[in-house]
């Protein structure tokens, strides 16, 4: 059973409340979700964008993907830190939703993203999701043509790191584009969370807990499809958590062996997302191989709904007690980040840090700081 003696490892451990909760606030507002689409002509043909900075980015990574699965035919993922920084690149003058994510909504780059898209592509619509009901990105908004939804008071998270902020607002952001089929949804983000509460609260954490005995200096996260943007805030997750004491990255399967592969040595943690699709599989199980046996790991974890038949090879395997209820679940996403939340979590207590506050130099804080917004 976890020690819940500081903020991060509550957060964390308490995300399969917070994603149920989540889902009763959705449902409240499917009505004025539904009118709001309606009113604004919002349809699978618009063009979508969706942004967040850092961890919020990568929420927008993740979703993005089942959006197009779904036939959102011109969903794109574009960070609020492009769009401020170089927004002639990435936007063109017709109007868009955009779709923000936010835990704070303090954020200098969210704020500005706002601007600029309301500049550069007027008559565009703004879905924020936020948790937090006073943050400058929920005030912007203007009712009827914006729409803006506050999660749970739990998922405004008070530690450093963003980790039941950053999987609510993934759920929220999938109960949306799922808003015809909201009723039956739940049964689905259900069967995730308990996958979740599975991970958080079995033998599995001791599991994640018993890497920090290994020599690790390194580590890489691999996922494909939605399961990439998992990848790369489980990356961060570890990395911030232990202030760069452990390097990490990440990367797709197939992307790994055109250059990356070489970061992989003795000392490295290779942590494997596995993707449910058995096309994608062929080819993720083919790289886990190579990896063994080209970059000898100092330790191989593998995600995986059901057995990957890898197992002799890596440290161990992290399954689902009930596979049958997440055959096509595409909330699945959220459960799987939770390993890299904990090995963050675990690094960081070995590293000798605070998990609340990881960061000794102050190099990185819970609002980002620093950023000078000019005019365009």
């Amino acid at each position: 059973m976890l020690n819940l003696n500081c903020h991060t490892i509550r957060e964390i451990a308490h995300q399969p409340k917070m994603w149920m909760d989540t889902y009763d606030i959705v449902l409240s507002r499917k009505q004025e979700i539904e009118e709001f689409l309606s009113k604004n002509s919002i349809g699978k043909d618009t063009e979508i964008i969706l942004t967040g900075a850092g961890s919020s980015a990568y929420i927008a990574d993740t979703a993005v993907c089942e959006y197009l699965k779904a036939g959102f035919v011109q969903a794109r993922a574009v960070a609020t830190t492009d769009i401020v920084s170089a927004p002639s690149y990435f936007l063109t003058s017709t109007p868009k939703l955009f779709i923000s994510f936010g835990r704070s909504g303090n954020s200098p780059e969210s704020v500005a993203a706002y601007e600029v898209a309301n500049k550069f592509c007027k008559g565009s619509h703004h879905l924020i999701i936020t948790c937090n009901p006073e943050g400058e990105l929920a005030k912007r908004v203007e009712p009827g043509k914006d729409f803006v939804i506050v999660l749970p008071d739990g998922t405004n998270d008070r530690s450093l790191a963003m980790t039941s902020s950053f999987t609510s607002m993934l759920v929220t952001s999938l109960l949306c584009k799922n808003e015809v089929t909201l009723v039956a949804e739940r049964a689905k983000l259900q069967a995730a969370a308990d996958f979740a509460e599975y991970i958080v609260n079995s033998d599995v954490a001791d599991k994640i807990k018993n890497l920090t005995t290994k020599k690790i200096k390194r580590a890489v996260f691999l996922g494909s499809g939605p399961l990439k943007g998992i990848a790369c805030e489980s990356h961060l997750k570890l990395q911030e958590l232990t202030d760069g004491g452990i390097v990490c990255a990440f990367d797709s399967f197939m992307g790994l062996r055109h250059g990356p592969k070489a970061v992989i040595n003795e000392e490295t943690l290779v942590v494997y997302l596995l993707s449910e699709d058995p096309y994608t599989r062929q080819y993720e199980l083919d790289l886990i191989e190579q990896v063994d046996h080209d970059n000898h790991p100092a330790a191989q974890v593998v995600i995986s709904i059901t057995p990957s038949g890898v197992k002799d090879i890596l440290d161990f395997e992290i399954n689902a007690p009930k596979p049958e209820q997440l055959k096509d679940n595409e909330y699945i996403c959220a459960p799987y980040v939770v390993v890299g939340q904990l090995a963050g979590y675990f690094f960081s207590l070995q590293h000798g840090l605070s998990p609340d506050n990881p960061s000794i130099r102050g190099a990185i804080s819970r609002v980002v700081n620093g950023v000078k917004i000019y005019k365009y």
